[in-house]
């Protein structure tokens, strides 16, 4: 019989019952992420407010899962959006198709592209996940969609936590 088989399954789930739970009370306590997770995008200016993104769509070429749609247009004299000739009349990233692997950030000739850390990105509809242009540039912070009453480091342990309270 198959006695032998549920004696183990159960010894793990007795044994699983019993220990301490790791749970974070979020969205009121915030776990940092690490420095190396790749969050939401954002397309960076320079320092004159001019774009750095130039249009080439080497990102969209290196995306794995063709999340980035962009369509490339020439400056005018009179319309000045980046230093080069051209310039991304359409910057789309679709963020139910995005896996986060970070390619499109590599393949960026002149590093208008980055990733933060930041890994609260929602929307009303499916059409509310795929950021434009106008959402990727950032000029202030992200803000977050709830407050946070406390954030804690990337390496919090909730039984490190737990000790420190009881005094020991």
């Amino acid at each position: 019989m198959a006695l032998p088989e549920i004696m183990t399954g159960m010894k793990v789930v007795i044994k699983s019952v019993f220990k301490r739970k790791e749970t974070v009370a979020y969205p009121e306590v915030r776990r940092q992420p690490f420095p190396r997770f790749k969050g939401r995008h954002i397309l960076d200016r320079h320092p004159d407010g001019l774009e750095k993104c130039i249009g080439c769509e080497l990102c969209a070429g290196a995306c794995p899962a063709d999340a980035i749609y962009v369509v490339g247009a020439q400056n005018t004299p009179e319309a000045r959006f980046s230093p080069g000739e051209r310039y991304a009349q359409i910057y789309q990233i679709n963020y139910l198709r995005c896996i986060f692997c970070g390619l499109c950030v590599e393949a960026c000739p002149t590093e208008a592209l980055l990733m933060t850390t930041e890994y609260e990105i929602s929307g009303p509809s499916r059409e509310g996940l795929i950021y434009t242009k106008d959402q990727l540039i950032i000029d202030e912070p992200i803000k977050r969609h709830w407050k946070t009453k406390r954030e804690v480091p990337a390496t919090w342990s909730l039984g490190e936590d737990l000790d420190r309270k009881r005094g020991g």
